[in-house]
């Protein structure tokens, strides 16, 4: 499979598409780990398949920690969603309510 659907690209696009393209790899082997480790009846096994679950989590959280500093829309979204409390669709409902209302509100938990 071809990394690149385009020719010609920057350095800036082709560098997003190996964060992107290793994000993915990371997050199939998390969900390997994960299910390897939950049907693992031996419990020494169980456990590295958890570390290593767990090695691949922080591999993945720091390749969207440099697509956040690197892609403006990761920097957007990740401001609106994460850690934040309550329905993540209800989230999305104000988020999109206040883009088209496009007004200064003190009580919007999505201004900084």
């Amino acid at each position: 499979m071809a990394q690149y659907h385009e020719v010609n690209l920057s350095s800036k696009v082709k560098d997003q598409a190996r964060a992107l393209n290793s994000l993915k790899e990371e997050i199939e082997a998390i969900d390997w780990y994960n299910q390897r480790a939950d049907v693992c009846e031996d419990t020494e096994l169980k456990s590295i398949l958890e570390h290593n679950r767990d090695e691949e989590t922080e591999h993945a959280v720091m390749l969207f920690e440099w697509l956040r500093r690197n892609m403006p829309a990761f920097e957007k979204e990740a401001a609106d969603y994460l850690f934040t409390k309550g329905s993540l669709l209800d989230l999305e409902a104000q988020a999109e309510g206040n883009e088209g209302d496009k007004k200064e509100d003190s009580d919007n938990i999505f201004l900084k």
